[in-house]
């Protein structure tokens, strides 16, 4: 499985003929002047919630590539009036796609789209992909509802902010991390602005401590997992 970083909180997962991309907000950042948004492969698009440094390429990708995109019942009800494919979902609710399954859990953050639409409720995602599963968390607060996640999923690795400011801060996402049982973290949602840049040594020695691998990508870096 290939990840792909585009910057901020998005991400490409790649695996065989399956193209996913999470939260697309490349253009409007200048760290990611290097990405060619034209180039992005997708076949699904995952919208954890509404905010523009969330979904500022959602358009453009979907059309480019035909894609569906994911999330809740009023980000994909305000992008199918902009002639994008959707599938609505919201909390609790899993669906089998053709890449594999898809479940839409809480977030503890907040929502509302760039016109000033109501947004409906911030979200993450865990996903199940030919034997993989990985946990995407949005932008949230560190929360007790994971726990569930880390009960009923058997992580192999998550995508957790670390921003703090907006988000869960390194503290946070540590404590994060043990509550869904998961010894393998990216981190995202950090040093996009000033309000969360973070020391990225005093992070991985946090996430270290407690036994667990953080891992910081370059902007159009690609992994394999």
């Amino acid at each position: 499985m290939d990840i792909t970083y585009y910057g901020h909180a998005s991400f490409g997962v790649h695996y065989h003929s399956c193209d996913l991309v999470f939260d697309p907000f490349i253009r409007p950042n200048e760290k990611a002047s290097g990405i060619d948004v034209s180039s992005i492969k997708a076949n699904h698009i995952l919208v954890s919630h509404g905010h523009e440094d969330h979904v500022a390429d959602v358009e453009t990708i979907a059309k480019n590539n035909d894609a569906t995109v994911v999330s809740n019942f009023e980000i994909v009800s305000w992008f199918e009036k902009k002639g994008v494919s959707g599938h609505p979902m919201n909390f609790g609710g899993s669906w089998d796609f053709d890449f594999g399954k898809v479940k839409y859990v809480q977030a503890a953050h907040s929502s509302v789209l760039p016109d000033g639409s109501y947004g409906g409720n911030p979200g993450g995602f865990v996903v199940e992909i030919e034997g993989y599963t990985f946990y995407y968390a949005g932008d949230t607060a560190l929360s007790y509802d994971m726990k569930l996640i880390g009960e009923l999923h058997n992580l192999d690795f998550a995508f957790l902010p670390i921003g703090d400011n907006f988000t869960m801060g390194v503290d946070d996402a540590v404590r994060a991390a043990d509550f869904i049982n998961c010894k393998k973290i990216i981190g995202m949602h950090y040093d996009t602005f000033g309000y969360i840049e973070i020391d990225h040594n005093q992070a991985k020695q946090a996430f270290a401590k407690a036994g667990i691998e953080l891992t910081l990508m370059e902007i159009g870096q690609t992994i394999n997992l």
